[in-house]
């Protein structure tokens, strides 16, 4: 009697065996109902023996095969095999998550009908600089596996080689993924991937489509009936049987970065999969990361370079420094950055001001007795948004109502310090009274008909001045935006964290692209009280290269990634002692000692050392050699988990972390 042997999405290392009387070897791929304790739940069928490792006397039978979609491919299990491996994940949670909901489920809801999707307006392709040209021969479709970095400045044109090779692609008779790193960007893009390709179905992949429109979208690209898939990270293992391409623009953001679950990155995923399948695969960023760069400039990517704006009236923005140190700011924004957006009002021009920081205060406190506005459950503050009155936690999402008096001494003289996007757009509310102030971040924009609407407005010239966050800092072009001006950039000057320079840069570098995109000059003023900092010196020039050769000599030096390969053991648990112990016997297991290759750190609290009412740590693995860090984590992972541990610890493994 057949044997199969199936994936579930459970937290265990293996696959689990079922009989079935009427099963082949053509059922791999498919999904089958089994049961499980005392319910039933969903797997996938990873292969199909004729004996398992278990008596078949001792085997369930298995429920009915579902042959409601087609196999999953051989390809999609071999790229999740890798994913099991290499980031130490239960294949049954690799390949169960890369499936819509409506497959996962027992008694999935009636499937519906999508609504037909309003045919764009064709647009005609503009006309290729001489560097967008060669980068895209640069590309070739048909050649096999070849790993390129679009390396251009912001307004360079990266989406035009984008779109133009998809065009190639598609003429070949291929199909193509496209990665994205936000959900708000997705939108825009697949309003202009559409119009281009009229005749040509397009779907978007994302956690914000509806469950309904999100299965549709997987089960058109798995068919191969929809020949572009723009998504966000989770998209990456979507099953497409003619894929020709993957790009993945701004490839140097967090966000392509899974930080629960399957711990996972996207970006790298992507080239693993483009190296399976023997096609090309494209990185796309004005701030690549550096270990991107360092591949590129090592000779293991190629290297294609954008250094001109593409519209040839446009020009880079001019960035300007200004020296806080002497000034007296107004919540803030400072005379020179006050005058600037005067003078921007005046000429009917946008400005943004950019502050990464939502809420109206980071905080409330007493000036009387010192308390201030700490969560209960995290290590961190609650932040004050004033338009609701409520106090929040940006980290588990607690919150309450603002106290009328101090919770600790009575006093009703409590103050918020320091500034959010709520309180800066309150003032320039006041000080500019003729302007129109639009403020762009996660409070006010929470869905994508929101964000269509502020895109909307943006582009009829209806805001003046926009106040925003990250979301702002990518991806948009604006025609009338000629000012930026960033406020609070110091603080990350000097973090803990050895990556914040190298986010900061790519910050400021995207915010400041936004500025001076068609023919109107752009301005970008960032204020600081260290103005004679390299990372600034690098903006001015907008010298990404010499900031970046910095950076890799500083981590050489330091035996940091890209020179070293990492991975972190984490453990959360009411109480820190408890985690702290189960990390250091992690750490004092046979497996893990006469490591030559691999260095274990002793564990220690993580910065954010409360989360959610539970405490946090940590222990750094490292090695100068993947494959001997390789080697090394399958067999501790397997040690760790007979561990003898708490009820209430939980614990994971990231391979490859991005932040420690």
């Amino acid at each position: 009697m057949p044997v199969l042997r199936v994936a579930l999405d459970l937290p265990l290392h293996r696959l689990f065996e079922y009989r079935a009387d009427d099963a082949s070897t053509a059922d791999v791929g498919l999904r089958v109902r089994v049961p499980f304790g005392r319910g039933e739940k969903i797997g996938v069928i990873v292969e199909v023996v004729a004996e398992g490792e278990w008596p078949l006397d001792q085997l369930k039978p298995a429920g009915p095969v579902l042959r409601d979609a087609a196999p999953l491919p051989a390809d999609f299990f071999e790229l999740c095999r890798f994913a099991s491996a290499y980031y130490q994940a239960p294949l049954g949670e690799v390949v169960l998550q890369a499936l819509p909901k409506g497959l996962k489920q027992l008694d999935p809801p009636a499937r519906r009908a999508g609504r037909a999707a309003k045919p764009p307006r064709p647009l005609p392709p503009p006309a290729l600089t001489a560097e967008q040209a060669t980068a895209i021969d640069a590309v070739d479709i048909e050649g096999g596996y070849s790993a390129h970095l679009l390396f251009g400045v912001t307004g360079s044109g990266k989406t035009e080689v984008y779109l133009r090779l998809v065009e190639r692609c598609l003429a070949a008779g291929h199909q193509v993924l496209l990665l994205v790193p936000e959900i708000n960007l997705t939108p825009q893009l697949e309003e202009r991937v559409s119009a281009r390709f009229p005749e040509t179905r397009v779907v978007s992949l994302h956690s914000e489509l509806a469950e309904a429109a999100r299965e549709r979208h997987w089960r058109a690209a798995a068919s191969g009936e929809a020949a572009i898939v723009l998504g966000t990270r989770l998209a990456i293992f979507t099953p497409m049987p003619r894929l020709g391409l993957i790009i993945v623009d701004e490839e140097h953001d967090a966000s392509f970065k899974q930080q629960d679950g399957m711990r996972y990155s996207a970006r790298d995923v992507a080239v693993v999969r483009a190296r399976q399948n023997a096609i090309p695969v494209l990185l796309g960023s004005a701030t690549p990361s550096l270990e991107t760069w360092a591949n590129a400039r090592g000779g293991r990517y190629g290297l294609l370079t954008l250094r001109e704006r593409a519209n040839r009236e446009a020009t880079l923005p001019a960035v300007d420094l200004v020296d806080t140190r002497k000034m007296v700011l107004r919540e803030g924004v400072s005379p020179p950055l006050a005058d600037a957006i005067r003078v921007r009002l005046e000429r009917g021009e946008q400005s943004l001001v950019f502050l990464n920081r939502r809420g109206y205060a980071p905080v409330l406190a007493c000036p009387a007795c010192g308390w201030v506005s700490r969560c209960k459950r995290c290590a961190a503050n609650l932040v004050l948004h004033l338009a609701d009155r409520r106090l929040r936690c940006h980290h588990c999402g607690f919150e309450h109502g603002v106290p009328r008096a101090c919770p600790t001494c009575g006093n009703q003289d409590i103050h918020p310090f320091g500034r959010g996007t709520q309180r800066l757009e309150a003032w320039l509310g006041e000080a500019f009274p003729e302007a129109r102030i639009l403020r762009v971040d996660r409070d006010s924009v929470k869905s994508r008909k929101q964000w269509e609407s502020v895109l909307e407005r943006i582009h009829g010239g209806e805001a003046d001045i926009l106040v925003g966050t990250q979301m702002l800092a990518k991806g948009h072009d604006f025609p009338k935006l000629t000012l930026v001006g960033v406020l609070g950039a110091d603080s990350a000057l000097f973090a803990a964290d050895w990556r914040a320079p190298e986010r900061l840069f790519a910050q400021l570098m995207q915010v400041a692209g936004r500025a001076g995109r068609a023919e109107l000059k752009g301005e970008v003023l960032i204020q600081t009280q260290y103005p004679d900092h390299p990372l600034f010196a690098s903006l001015v020039g907008h010298d990404y290269e010499g900031f970046a050769a910095g950076q890799l000599k500083e981590r050489e030096q330091a035996g940091f990634p890209p020179y070293a390969f990492q991975a972190v053991l984490r453990a959360e648990a009411p109480e820190m002692a408890a985690a702290i112990d189960f990390l250091t016997a992690a750490a004092a297991l046979p497996e893990a000692s006469g490591q030559n290759d691999v260095a274990i750190y002793d564990p220690v609290p993580m910065r954010m050392a409360r989360l959610a009412n539970l405490e946090r740590g940590q222990l750094l693995v490292e090695s100068y050699s993947r494959p001997a860090l390789q080697a090394f984590l399958p067999r501790w992972r397997a040690a760790i988990e007979a561990l003898k541990a708490p009820s209430r610890l939980r614990w994971h493994l990231e391979v490859d972390p991005l932040e420690l």
